[in-house]
This record gives structure tokens, C-alpha cells and sequence, in this order.
């Protein structure tokens, strides 16, 4: 590996942290991948998507979710279809 040295802008270094941190790797570790990414020619706007989904994956990982049972909407469809709730 070669040392290279680059000047960011702060939003390009806050963005790159970002992806970092969601992804788990090391600033430098995010550069090389989209340096990697921009020469396989992963240019395209539903590629960069999917990677930014793929990078994003455990990115939120304390967010409480509601548990679902019966309510009455539920009560109430099944009142329509002739069912139990």
C-alpha cells in the first residue's frame, strides 16, 4: 500500500466519517473502498444507491419497535371478513 495524502473539505470528511462509522471500518478503509468503487465504474445512480444501502446495514441499532397484536383496526378487519380477531 502507498501513502497518499488528500485535502477534504469538512462536509466531504463529516460524510466520510459517517459511512465509516455506519460500516464499521476506519476512514481510510471508506476511501479506498469508494476509490475502488469509482474505478469498477460503480458510477451509476442505482449502484451507488444499493452500496450506500449495503454500507448503511446495522447503522441503527437502538430503536425500539412497538409490539403488534390485536387493535381494533385489527378487530375491525377481521369483523369484515367474518374472522376472529
Amino acid at each position: 500500500m502507498l501513502r497518499t495524502n488528500i485535502y477534504l473539505e469538512a462536509r466531504q470528511t463529516e460524510a466520510l466519517d459517517e459511512l465509516a462509522r455506519a460500516a464499521g471500518v476506519t476512514r481510510a478503509e471508506m476511501i479506498r473502498r469508494v476509490v475502488d468503487r469509482a474505478l469498477a465504474g460503480a458510477s451509476g445512480a442505482e449502484e451507488s444507491a444499493l452500496a450506500a444501502i449495503d454500507l448503511s446495514f446495522g447503522a441503527v441499532t437502538a430503536v425500539e419497535v412497538a409490539e403488534r397484536g390485536p387493535d381494533e383496526r385489527a378487530a375491525h378487519l377481521a369483523a369484515l371478513w367474518g374472522r376472529d380477531a
